[in-house]
């Protein structure tokens, strides 16, 4: 419970410095990240989120590389035991690589261990204030563990860098009564 709480804390101080990162995007990325929050359409979208989802995989080092994959494929077949391997070792030599942290806490979550995955998201986000996928992470823990303001909050974060997130906008529908209240 005390990690849970460690990421809520983390992700309340992301919220407050929205631009405030501790390691500056590189100017391709920042790019097509403003290119991604202005997209006309789903379709560029999704083209602009898959430039920055490379971009943000290329830790500098090939075996690291190598490492991601292996726990990414891990991923894709469902074994996660094996993937959680390969991503703590990613993320024990590359510990300033947020996409290490980001995959790990897909596995984490995966095993619905969600206190370590909210801890490796929290991670993520203080290396990367703009990831959008840690922050859609975070929203589906706190929906999970209900906490219907803080996801409504992280997911809304997500549309400020996606605007086309059809999953996120459906979530955010489906907190809004719980969140807001009804309208008089």
């Amino acid at each position: 419970m005390r990690k849970y709480k460690s990421a809520v804390a983390a992700f309340l101080l992301t919220m407050g410095v929205t631009l405030g990162a501790a390691h500056a995007q590189p100017s391709a990325t920042a790019d097509l990240l403003d290119e991604l929050a202005q997209a006309e359409d789903e379709r560029a979208a999704e083209r602009l989120e898959r430039q920055v989802r490379q971009e943000w995989s290329k830790s500098g080092s090939a075996a690291i590389d190598l490492l991601l994959k292996r726990g990414e494929d891990a991923l894709e077949v469902d074994n996660v035991d094996v993937a959680l391997e390969h991503l703590r070792a990613v993320t024990d030599h590359a510990p300033d690589f947020a996409e290490g942290w980001h995959a790990l806490a897909l596995a984490y979550y995966r095993k619905e261990m969600f206190g370590p995955a909210a801890d490796a998201l929290e991670r993520t986000l203080a290396l990367n204030p703009k990831h959008f996928g840690a922050l859609r992470g975070l929203g589906a823990i706190f929906e999970q563990v209900d906490k219907p303001h803080l996801a409504y909050d992280a997911y809304s974060r997500v549309l400020s860098l996606r605007p086309h997130d059809s999953d996120v906008l459906d979530a955010l529908e489906r907190l809004e009564l719980r969140v807001n209240g009804q309208t008089l």
